[in-house]
């Protein structure tokens, strides 16, 4: 049985203090079967490390450099995935959203909305997530500073709803790079929320001549265990079976059979800390 959604923000709030949770899973649903097999191996590894757990997945790509790229299986399957997993595990799921009209669909299905990046600023988009009464995460655009979120956290916040994280998910640097300033851990957390490291999107190559967006997983480990060390109070953390072979972001994620091998190790750099 899962908690109701303001119980499992206060639980992963003050859990977030004392140890980190996770929120992991696939880029896009690509299908059923991967998304229960892919809960079931992390659902196992963070029970047995203590670890809480939010299962991630996108329901639909919105944001992608070619037309030809892949967006999904469709909303209302995917979403459906999505419900049947939480509900299955007794998992909490999050998923992205990029309108007014997706808050209230996806809400309907899922624990968390999750904002994208690029799309942090966008008023409208943050008070209809807000006004469904789910926890909301947004991410930190590339182009802001840490500071700058207060203004996006806020507008939730003044729309009734004061379950909110911030992501970490890197800074633009040059056209083609990204770099995480862990200064922003402690600052955003200064708003009074729980703030996320994303490990995975952090390492984004973006801007490829190719259309398709590149990564450096295995830097992933690194920018893990300095968001340990820096503070942060969850890690994002997409990863797949077999990434060469996902539909969406496989040059960003981490195999699924390496993920054990790294929270074990965090776990412990998160205990010789407290």
């Amino acid at each position: 049985m899962k908690p109701a959604t303001s119980i499992l923000y206060k639980n992963l709030a003050d859990k977030g203090n004392q140890s980190f949770f996770l929120i992991a899973g696939p880029c896009a649903i690509e299908g059923e079967e991967m998304a229960f097999a892919i809960a079931k191996e992390i659902k196992n590894i963070c029970g047995e490390l203590g670890i809480p757990f939010i299962f991630k997945g996108s329901y639909r790509k919105a944001n992608r450099s070619r037309l030809d790229s892949f967006t999904g299986i469709g909303d209302l399957k995917a979403l459906k995935i999505l419900q049947a997993v939480g509900s299955h595990f007794g998992l909490p799921v999050t998923t992205d959203i990029h309108t007014e009209k997706e808050a209230e669909l996806a809400a309907r299905y899922v624990d968390i909305l999750q904002i994208p990046a690029f799309l942090c600023r966008q008023t409208n988009l943050l008070v209809a997530a807000a006004k469904t009464g789910k926890p909301v995460n947004i991410k930190k655009g590339q182009f802001l500073s840490p500071g700058a979120m207060k203004w996006a956290v806020e507008k939730v916040r003044q729309s009734g709803n004061g379950q909110v994280f911030l992501t970490e998910r890197g800074t633009t640097f040059g056209y083609q790079d990204l770099v995480v300033d862990f200064r922003g851990i402690p600052l955003m957390q200064s708003f009074g929320l729980p703030v996320v490291l994303d490990c995975t999107h952090s390492l984004q190559r973006p801007n490829q001549s190719s259309g398709v967006t590149g990564g450096q997983p295995m830097m992933i480990e690194t920018i893990a265990k300095a968001g340990i060390a820096a503070g942060a109070n969850g890690l994002f953390i997409e990863t797949h079976p077999n990434p060469a072979t996902a539909l969406s972001d496989g040059a960003n994620m981490l195999p699924l059979n390496q993920l054990k091998g790294l929270l074990t190790k965090l776990a412990k750099l998160k205990k010789a800390l407290l």
